[in-house]
């Protein structure tokens, strides 16, 4: 199996992992705005809520920085680059565990 191919593989796990991981965190970011909206004659939901969805919010930036390096990492393939530094490898296989 060539390089190329198994970094194809690479970069399609981790953009369906990213994916799911987007998918999953928006649905319980929207429901936890609804029940927030359910209760919010309680001055404390905001308060006992408000660190919850920031984490969410945190999770949805870093599968924003994952989207990023997966494209410069495309990018500089296409670009007609041959092979990938040992510090673009490292960043993938990161993003893939991470996941």
């Amino acid at each position: 199996m060539s390089t190329n191919k198994t970094l194809e593989e690479y970069i399609e796990e981790a953009t369906h992992n990213i994916q799911n991981d987007r998918a999953v965190t928006s649905k319980l970011l929207l429901d936890l705005v609804d029940h927030m909206n359910k209760h919010s004659e309680d001055k404390y939901t905001h308060k006992n809520f408000g660190e919850i969805a920031a984490m969410y919010l945190e999770t949805l930036q870093r599968s924003n920085e994952q989207l990023v390096k997966v494209a410069a990492i495309v990018q500089r393939q296409e670009g007609g680059k041959e092979g990938m530094s040992k510090k673009e490898r490292d960043s993938l296989f990161d993003l893939i565990r991470e996941d």
